[in-house]
């Protein structure tokens, strides 16, 4: 994975929204709902997970679109629209930012994939762990504890 410098900066399509992450992520992945399928308008959405004190809009102001609650809230641009993070509720410690946002992406390697039971036939990542669903709750530190190890 390529190590990019932080803080990183980052900003939708037009660039009204930027937003800034001053860590690293704990976990990267690829969510192949439909959900994502067509909010991304592509197979997957990648996520990066970062610690919420280490995010911040630096400019612009992001306004919710997709899903508004009650369960996630997504957080997109007001100009142009492109979905920029997604908060969810009740999992506050973190924020799930695209990657691709960022100058640099090259970091985004999904690290698990989920919801691969709406993954489209032809699709393949580099992922190294595979979750029909979402990953349980207790798993989940595994899997940060493991990705950290990759970085």
């Amino acid at each position: 994975m390529s190590d990019p410098e932080f803080p990183c900066v980052g900003h939708c399509r037009c660039g009204a929204l930027r937003v800034e992450i001053a860590a690293p992520p704990v976990l990267t992945a690829a969510c192949h709902c439909r959900g994502c399928q067509r909010m991304s308008a592509s197979a997957f959405s990648l996520t990066a997970m970062v610690p919420a004190e280490a995010f911040k809009v630096l400019e612009g102001e992001p306004v919710k679109g997709g899903i508004h609650g009650p369960t996630l809230d997504h957080y997109c641009c007001a100009t142009c629209k492109s979905w920029v993070f997604t908060r969810i509720v009740g999992f506050d410690a973190f924020v799930n930012v695209r990657p691709t946002m960022f100058d640099d992406p090259k970091w985004s390697r999904p690290f698990i994939e989920t919801m691969t039971r709406d993954k489209l036939p032809w699709v393949t990542t580099p992922a190294e762990f595979r979750y029909e669903a979402f990953p349980e709750m207790e798993e989940l530190q595994k899997l940060m504890d493991e990705f950290a190890a990759t970085l």
